[in-house]
């Protein structure tokens, strides 16, 4: 074995759809390049003697925000017991300012950008020589048509306990600033029926659980439909072996076509991400982001009325020009809509996102390190941004663990913000944590704090009791159906 591909994933349930495109375009090095993952937390030292166990000449990390720090370390003890081995990085996290990265001065070589065709050449030259000169090599963006699709690479055990990732496009249309999509020129689709050539073997194989990471999978209606149509055969074909699938939508583009398509999953079988972000029009407009707002908070309250789907949807607190006032109006107004989860997320500064124009005008403060979370701006000091990370937390244990269906509604009342964030401030303040809070526990705090706000405590602990006693999702206002285990298994990963 020479090569050996190879990245430190958040969770072991996420298999990397990056390193497997890599090892599906090697070409005449297929044959000697091995995958072998990694998961976060585990210790540098028995990362690297694993890696060193299969002799490899070459090894070629895939760097995320996520990863980066961790990643570092295990370079950096690399090049120190096997400096004969090259390092070549490469992923988002290294694409862009590259040259100040302390993981790059250890490495050999960085591809920045794609790899496909990139990576293999580079082992070419490496192994075969000349050797290259550069450290830093653009990565060659092919037509999709050239690139081998890697999805028989999931192994069987991947099918069976891991999150299928799977992509029918590439890039992104929209120029939203704080996401690096913004960099892409425009979406490139694949070739739709060799790709769901390759979905009907994953599903051949047992893969019931598909993760979809295009950022505009209903950019092309037609696409679309036709990947939907794809899942509701498999559905009509195995009613009692359901596939699921997990789609990120632009919330204002949902014309009747694709309605009527998302009208026929029946439950458990169809989740959307959708990225709101802000209901703010002149934040919206700082930072290049087009939606028309009321398009897609209809479109939102349709999707929650009139289809099983679990509906997730992201708003991000910390936007240039952005107050507590104007994101507060924004998560109650995606709230009286009714979606399963609100994602509640803090603004973070990625490397090579046009985000960083701002940094002056609107005194942006960022962590400088992963994952470059703001830390105060204009409109919010860093004590109330830190405000905002706790609430964040706190909703994601109380209200997206789907934990307190009976008693959200009566703790959130008509201002859902301001009464959210009341909570918040009192849980910390008589918990001082804000991770590793035990159920029973939080229960207990929930029920006292109704309480404090003038509940009957006989009727407290009976609400709160039947959540804690059924552990029923939350579904905002009228529960539906059960999720199947393989849902749940994609959510809580």
């Amino acid at each position: 074995m020479t090569i050996l591909l190879t990245t430190l994933n958040a969770r072991y349930t996420h298999a990397s759809l990056g390193l497997r495109y890599l090892l599906a375009n090697m070409g005449e090095w297929q044959e000697q390049t091995k995958i072998q993952e990694f998961v976060i937390g585990a210790k540098t030292t028995e990362i690297v003697e694993r890696i060193l166990q299969h002799h490899p000449k070459i090894v070629g990390f895939g760097i995320y925000i996520w990863n980066v720090e961790e990643t570092n370390k295990v370079v950096g003890m690399l090049k120190r017991v096997a400096p004969h081995v090259t390092v070549v990085l490469g992923g988002p996290e290294v694409s862009y300012e590259t040259n100040e990265q302390d993981i790059v001065k250890q490495a050999d070589y960085v591809i920045t950008g794609w790899g496909d065709v990139t990576f293999p050449k580079l082992c070419s030259e490496i192994l075969n020589g000349p050797k290259p000169i550069m450290k830093v090599h653009a990565g060659h963006q092919p037509p999709l048509a050239d690139i081998k699709l890697p999805y028989s690479l999931y192994s069987d055990d991947d099918i069976k306990n891991r999150t299928i990732y799977v992509e029918a496009s590439r890039g992104c249309p929209f120029k939203c600033e704080f996401c690096l999509s913004a960099l892409d020129k425009t979406a490139w689709p694949f070739n739709i029926d060799a790709f769901l050539a390759e979905m009907e073997s994953l599903h051949q194989r047992g893969a019931r659980l598909f993760k979809f990471v295009d950022r505009t999978f209903n950019l092309n209606i037609k696409t679309s439909l036709k990947i939907m149509q794809f899942f509701l055969d498999k559905l009509a074909a195995n009613p009692d072996d359901p596939v699921y699938a997990h789609f990120e939508l632009v919330p204002d583009h949902l014309p009747d076509a694709l309605k009527e398509g998302i009208s026929k999953f029946p439950p458990g079988a169809l989740q959307f991400e959708i990225g709101i972000q802000s209901f703010n029009p002149e934040v919206q407009t700082l930072v290049s982001r087009k939606q028309d707002n009321q398009k897609a908070a209809d479109n939102i309250r349709w999707l929650c009325d009139h289809s099983t789907a679990h509906m997730h949807v992201d708003l991000i607190a910390g936007l240039p020009g952005e107050t507590v006032e104007s994101f507060a109006a924004g998560f109650n107004k995606l709230w009286a809509l009714g979606p399963h989860e609100i994602q509640f997320g803090i603004l973070k500064r990625l490397r090579g996102t046009p985000i960083i124009r701002h940094t002056e005008p609107f005194g942006m403060v960022f962590d400088p390190h992963p994952p470059y979370t703001i830390l105060a701006n204009q409109h919010i000091d860093f004590p109330t941004m830190q405000r905002l990370v706790r609430f964040a937390r706190y909703w994601d244990l109380v209200a997206n663990s789907g934990r307190f269906t009976n008693t959200l509604p009566v703790l959130l009342g008509d201002t859902p913000f301001e009464h959210f964030m009341a909570f918040a401030d009192w849980l910390y303040a008589n918990t001082d944590a804000t991770h590793r809070i035990a159920l029973d526990r939080l229960a207990a705090m929930v029920q006292k704090w109704l309480v404090q706000r003038g509940m009957d405590a006989h009727e407290a602990t009976a609400l709160v009791a039947s959540d804690v006693a059924t552990g029923k999702k939350h579904t905002h206002d009228t529960p539906k159906a059960a999720a199947p285990q393989r849902q749940v298994r994609h959510l809580a990963a």
